[in-house]
């Protein structure tokens, strides 16, 4: 790069806005810049309050006015249409700084807030923010001191060739820039599509709107990363090898993985299974809280959660307890004495169900007479229940205790199984004769 003297254009131009920062028309700019920055925050904030946008997860408004994006923006056109209308009036001084600062932090916000929104608790966004934050930064300093003209120049001159095309640094950067801003773009209109479609979305709507908006944001990305290669000057033919290796892994070695993202936007589309039924696979039984593309999680009521494979979803017998209605049914069986009272236990056993407030009163429980037992009188007690993702066993527990409480109070014997062993005498072995013993001698019996 050439060095630079004393006159070097560059000094001049930076000497020159350091004279004009030192006149009185520098006031009439920063007096024109606090009202853009009074008309910007009530703008934002009139609509902010008219649209009830304060929210974290909105791009725009954010949970603070200068939290979002649109404050820096509308700042920024502001303050272009300020310095249209002082340029002609006072040498401009002030706004030489402020134009490239607040377009810098226009780029920031935007990459912050829509790496924020999708992608979520996610560890590498830090550090990506933090990186566009550098760079935008080290932007307006070389733009502000006039080196970004001399600096593009030079990194254009460092070229390598590439196949048939020619390759420069500053072409690299250019379409990296261009890439970074094509993907933000995608993932910013993905979420806002996202927002939209989940924020009324409700029971069995859920998943399907859900599946929606992540075959939408996966359609963008893929669309702006196209579009990102072409601007870098990728040939998209040369692709085409790399799509038939990708068919062919498909069909060789990834044929699982493959049935599994199938099988996951079958479930999203038909709504058999959706987040918040009650499944049963196998032993295992739960509340399903995610259905991705390729697994579906499960929640049992101990806490424990199940990452399933979407094709056994799709292959194996899966029982949905609450697909068509969400109530339960449960049961308990008792044994009672063949003595007892018939009616008086089948009502103290619907009596004690409607102990726990989560047994529906309608359909009430009911207690019926099952079957003869060995021991005793059995007596099935059933009931319905419309949240079992709270879990059953402390339900059931609660219930047995009061049909025991219960039982105990108008003493109805709950019997036990007793068996009776029967001995015959020809199984019995042979016992010896009893002989006397020495202290009675051979004396007979007195006299």
């Amino acid at each position: 790069m050439t060095g630079l003297t004393n006159n070097s254009p560059v000094l001049d131009d930076v000497g020159r806005w350091l004279q004009a920062f030192v006149q009185p028309t520098v006031l009439i700019e920063l007096a024109a810049l606090v009202v853009c920055v009074a008309l910007a925050w009530g703008v934002v904030t009139a609509l902010s309050r008219g649209l009830g946008q304060a929210d974290s997860r909105s791009i725009l408004f954010g949970t603070r006015v200068v939290d979002g994006v649109l404050f820096p923006i509308m700042l920024l056109g502001l303050g272009y249409l300020a310095r249209m209308l002082l340029v002609t009036w006072v040498p401009l001084a002030a706004f030489k700084v402020v134009i490239p600062v607040l377009m810098s932090l226009v780029v920031i916000r935007i990459g912050a807030k829509v790496l924020q929104v999708a992608f979520p608790d996610s560890a590498w966004v830090r550090p990506i923010e933090r990186s566009i934050s550098w760079m935008a930064w080290l932007a307006m300093v070389l733009w502000v001191t006039g080196l970004l003209p001399r600096v593009l120049e030079e990194l254009d001159k460092i070229t390598w060739k590439v196949g048939a095309s020619t390759l420069s640094v500053r072409t690299m950067i250019e379409g990296a820039l261009t890439a970074g801003a094509v993907l933000l773009l995608a993932l910013w209109i993905s979420a806002a599509i996202e927002a939209r479609l989940l924020r009324s979305a409700t029971g069995g709507e859920l998943s399907l709107r859900k599946a929606v908006s992540n075959a939408m944001r996966a359609l963008l990305v893929f669309v702006g990363l196209i579009m990102a290669l072409s601007a870098v000057g990728i040939d998209l033919t040369a692709l085409s090898v790399l799509g038939g290796a990708v068919g062919v892994g498909i069909g060789f070695g990834l044929q699982k993985l493959a049935a599994n993202y199938v099988s996951g936007f079958v479930i999203l589309a038909e709504r058999s299974m959706r987040i918040g039924d009650n499944v049963k696979l196998d032993t295992f039984e739960g509340r399903i809280t995610q259905i991705n593309a390729r697994y579906t999680v499960i929640r049992s009521p101990s806490g424990r959660e199940s990452i399933v494979p979407n094709e056994l979803l799709i292959t194996q017998r899966v029982e949905n307890l609450s697909l068509s209605d969400p109530r339960v049914w449960m049961s308990t069986v008792v044994n009672v004495a063949y003595e007892s009272d018939v009616d008086l236990v089948a009502r103290l056993l619907s009596e004690a169900a409607l102990v726990s407030p989560r047994v529906l009163r309608d359909p009430e429980p009911s207690a019926a007479l099952s079957a003869f037992g060995a021991d005793g009188l059995e007596f099935t007690l059933g009931f319905w229940i419309a949240d079992p993702e709270n879990g059953l066993l402390g339900l059931r527990s609660a219930i047995n205790r009061a049909i025991l409480d219960a039982l105990r109070s108008h003493q109805i014997e709950i019997p036990y199984p007793q068996r009776v062993m029967h001995v015959q005498a020809h199984d019995l072995p042979l016992m010896p004769a009893r002989r006397p013993s020495p202290a009675e001698g051979d004396a007979g019996p007195a006299a």
